[in-house]
């Protein structure tokens, strides 16, 4: 069997097409292309501008992402797309063209929620069998487990997401958003050397974000306008930019160290499976690394192919549901800006 899935609930518009084995075994990636609108520094991407980047690409993207797979539509079994949560314009005009090319082709229709599709295909990736799952984006931030064929959420942001909190500092300090806000603030961080007293907010297995970044907004502020230099009141060297970036990552990450080592210790898991745009930083990956050994444990983390918003995960997670008997019928291929992870019934798992 073989999907197409289209992605685009935020700035990342993907194309990806997938093979699933009627005799099983590890799924085959035919073609895997994204294409992001990139807003100027010191600013996001506004959902009008957005839905236009995406309206203008896909047609292309489809087209070369079925001659990297060396196929014609009429091999595709389904067409998968991003049904939530997301932005809403992006979400629109992308199911409004999966509609289009399952009544041109003739397909079934999966909607696919986004969250599912970041899990499944790090389950894919990595081989990781039933693991504490992180999900760190720029809008989501939720720990999750499985469990009675749901992925239930133990934990998650109470305000924004942890991605959307460097996202926003990241327009602060008016870093570029090419390649991503996220990675350049992570490639500053490693210049950094003071770590700086930042709000540390964990609310039982949940977290706030906006705190730390009003307070860090805060300290930018005061760099930007100390031309005569800050020093670190312990080491006495110049407070950079770098130690900004540095201080905001370790502060966060910590916080996200510390809920998701908790949910291990309550599934008595000793695997954890990093998601999401956020789970490409190696800092991260680091971290919950030190605390996965220390308990016997393991990391899987997969790298910007996958942890990226991305086509391919929708076509996995769709095709999934797809070999169960789920289609979406066309008056229900709606789309909406919040779909729970924890609302979908996953009928492919025991």
């Amino acid at each position: 069997m073989i999907a197409l899935g289209l992605e685009g609930s935020a700035n990342k518009l993907g194309v990806g097409i997938i093979l699933h084995s009627p005799q099983g075994g590890s799924a085959q990636i035919l073609a895997n292309i994204r294409h992001t609108f990139v807003s100027p520094p010191g600013e996001g991407f506004l959902p009008k501008d957005t839905a236009k980047h995406h309206r203008t690409w896909v047609v292309r993207l489809v087209q070369q992402a079925l001659k990297e797979a060396g196929i014609t539509f009429d091999d595709v079994d389904c067409v998968c797309y991003t049904k939530g949560p997301g932005m809403g314009a992006p979400l629109q005009g992308v199911a409004v063209f999966a509609r289009m090319l399952s009544l041109l082709w003739d397909k079934e229709l999966i909607g696919v929620n986004h969250c599912i599709g970041h899990i499944e295909m790090g389950r894919e990736i990595t081989g990781a069998q039933n693991p504490v799952v992180l999900y760190v984006s720029g809008g989501n931030t939720q720990v999750i487990a499985y469990a009675s064929q749901r992925y239930r959420i133990f934990g998650e942001a109470l305000d924004i997401a942890v991605g959307n909190c460097l996202d926003r500092f990241a327009r602060t300090l008016s870093i570029s958003n090419d390649p991503a806000p996220g990675y350049n603030i992570e490639q500053l961080a490693k210049s950094g050397k003071h770590l700086l007293d930042l709000p540390y907010t964990v609310k039982g297995m949940d977290c706030s974000f906006s705190g730390i970044l009003a307070s860090i907004d805060v300290l930018a502020a005061k760099l930007k306008k100390d031309t005569g230099g800050w020093k670190d009141e312990v080491s006495g060297g110049n407070i950079t930019r770098e130690d900004l970036c540095f201080s905001l990552q370790e502060t966060i990450f910590a916080m996200l160290v510390e809920i998701t080592e908790r949910a291990m210790a309550h599934v008595g898991s000793n695997q954890v499976l990093i998601v999401g745009g956020v789970g490409c930083n190696e800092r991260l990956q680091q971290m919950m690394s030190i605390m996965a050994s220390e308990r016997g444990g393991s990391v899987f983390a997969t790298d910007e192919r996958f942890c990226i918003d991305n086509g391919i995960m929708i076509a996995h997670a769709g095709l999934l549901a797809y070999r169960t008997g789920f289609s979406t019928a066309l008056a229900d291929s709606t789309c909406t800006q919040r779909f729970r992870t924890d609302e979908v019934l996953i009928e492919w798992r025991d």
